[in-house]
């Protein structure tokens, strides 16, 4: 079953549970699969999907912050909350020893020794770990490993 029928599935799950919170998560996801579709005049497929969801699950780790600095803690509970949601329909998430692994072998192979070197090591890295890691985890620890 791919993603967009799992989320098919799911949907139709929080109706007849009237979970409110989730069907509306479940309904954002795929309007933004459906938007992207339209934009590109295709069917998406499960990597693409996985991309929109990422992007979801950015947008919606950014708003969090930015409620919490603003003493809005019901909102930020709130985008938590669809954040946990969007997250079960995406891969399992890697490990910080995993990332650091994946930067490793990007490393090796592009024999990268400075932070000039970032950009072709962050191209590496990040089609390897799309949905499955923080971009902004993962760019920390590029930076960490480049100023050795």
């Amino acid at each position: 079953m791919d993603l967009k029928e799992r989320l098919s599935e799911a949907m139709k799950e929080a109706m007849r549970a009237k979970d409110s919170l989730r069907l509306s998560a479940i309904r954002l996801m795929r309007t933004a699969i459906k938007n992207k579709e339209i934009d590109e005049r295709r069917e998406l497929g499960d990597e693409d999907v996985v991309s929109v969801l990422s992007t979801l699950v950015k947008q919606r780790r950014e708003s969090a912050q930015v409620y919490r600095e603003n003493d809005r803690i019901d909102l930020a509970r709130k985008e938590e909350e669809e954040l946990a949601i969007i997250q079960e329909f995406l891969p399992a998430q890697l490990s910080p020893q995993e990332i650091e692994a994946l930067i490793e072998e990007a490393v090796a192979e592009t024999g990268a020794a400075s932070m000039k070197d970032m950009g072709k090591i962050m191209k590496i890295v990040t089609a390897r770990t799309t949905g499955r890691a923080d971009g902004r985890e993962v760019s920390e620890k590029v930076k960490a490993r480049l100023s050795r």
